[in-house]
C-alpha cells in the first residue's frame, strides 16, 4: 500500500514541486480577521530555462479585491495563469514552489484541474463570447457541468450579477457578437460567475475597452468582491487604485512588494515600488 507521504507527493504537469523554503514571517500580514484564500510559497514558474516568476510568496484575502501591477513582461499575467493551471497548456513550462487554494496544494496529483477552473474561474483581456447566443453563452459552462437548477434563473441572476442583465434581457437569444465590446466584456464576466466559482481571476479586462466601458467594469469589479474573490491584473495603476483592497507590485518576475493599496500608492517600503508609481519607469 502507498503510504499517504508518498500519495502527497508534490507533482506539476511537467515537473515536480521543489521542496520549498519558505519563511511564514516573510509573508506581508494580513488582519486576523481576513481569510487567505490563494497562498502562493516561494513559486517560481519557468519557460525552459527562462525564469519569467521568481520566489514569490503572498496572501490572497477572501472577497476583496487584490490586483498584481508592475511593467510589461514582469511576470504578472504568468502569475495569475498559474492560479488555475492555464500555464499548463504551455509547453516546457514548469513550476516550484507551493500554491495553495484554501490551503490545498493545486499541483498536487490528486488535484483535477478541471474541477479548479470550476472555483478558480476567469475573464481573459480580449472579450471572447463563444459564437453562440447570449442566453447560451451564460448557460453552456453550466449545463454541461450537469447543473440541475432553474437554467432560466440561473441566467438572469450572473446577467444581473455581471450589470447586463437590462440591457440584454430582451435579446437573449440574439447573436453574442451583436453586443458592443464592454458588453461582450461583461457577458464574459457572466459566464464565469454562472459555474458559481469561489475566485474570479481578471487579465487586465478593460485594456481593449474604451473609458465608458471600463468605467462600467470597475464598477463591477467592487460589486463582485461581494461574492466573490478578485484577483485583478493590470497595467493601469489607476485602475489599480480605484478598485482594489491590495496591490502587489512586480517587477522582473519578482514580488517587489504587497500591501493594503492604500499603503502601496501613498507610503510604500521599497524605492522600486515608489519609483514605478511615480512614472520614473515603466
Amino acid at each position: 500500500m502507498v503510504s499517504q507521504m508518498q500519495s502527497d507527493k508534490l507533482e506539476s504537469p511537467r515537473q515536480g514541486f521543489d521542496t520549498p523554503r519558505f519563511d511564514p514571517d516573510v509573508l506581508p500580514p494580513l488582519s486576523p480577521a481576513l481569510e487567505t484564500v490563494i497562498r502562493a510559497e516561494t513559486v517560481t514558474i519557468r519557460y525552459g530555462d527562462f525564469a519569467a516568476v521568481r520566489d514569490v510568496s503572498l496572501k490572497i484575502p477572501d472577497h476583496h479585491v487584490t490586483a498584481i501591477i508592475g511593467p510589461s513582461g514582469c511576470g504578472k499575467s504568468t502569475f495569475l495563469r498559474a492560479i488555475n493551471r492555464m500555464n499548463d497548456f504551455i509547453p516546457q513550462m514548469s513550476i516550484s514552489g507551493s500554491l495553495l487554494y484554501r490551503g490545498e496544494n493545486i499541483y498536487r496529483t490528486r488535484c483535477d484541474p478541471v474541477d479548479l477552473r470550476r472555483r478558480i474561474g476567469m475573464v481573459f483581456q480580449k472579450p471572447n463570447p463563444f459564437p453562440k447566443t447570449i442566453f447560451k453563452n451564460v448557460a453552456w459552462g453550466a449545463a454541461i457541468n450537469g447543473y440541475r437548477g432553474n437554467i432560466d434563473d440561473l441566467v438572469e441572476k450572473s446577467l444581473r450579477q455581471a450589470a447586463i442583465w437590462d440591457e440584454v434581457k430582451d435579446k437573449l437569444h440574439q447573436s453574442a457578437f451583436a453586443l458592443s465590446g464592454g458588453q461582450q466584456q461583461r457577458l464574459c464576466i457572466a459566464r464565469a460567475i454562472a459555474l458559481q466559482p469561489d475566485v474570479l481571476l481578471m487579465d487586465e479586462p478593460c485594456s481593449a475597452l474604451d473609458p465608458i466601458a471600463t468605467a462600467l467594469i470597475e464598477d463591477l469589479i467592487d460589486q463582485l468582491k461581494k461574492n466573490f474573490t478578485v484577483v485583478l491584473v493590470t497595467h493601469n495603476m489607476q485602475q489599480a487604485a480605484r478598485v482594489s483592497n491590495f496591490t502587489a507590485f512586480m517587477y522582473m518576475g519578482e514580488l517587489i512588494e504587497f500591501d493594503k493599496t492604500d499603503t502601496i500608492f501613498t507610503k510604500p517600503n521599497k524605492q522600486r515600488t515608489q519609483d514605478y508609481i511615480t512614472g520614473r519607469f515603466g
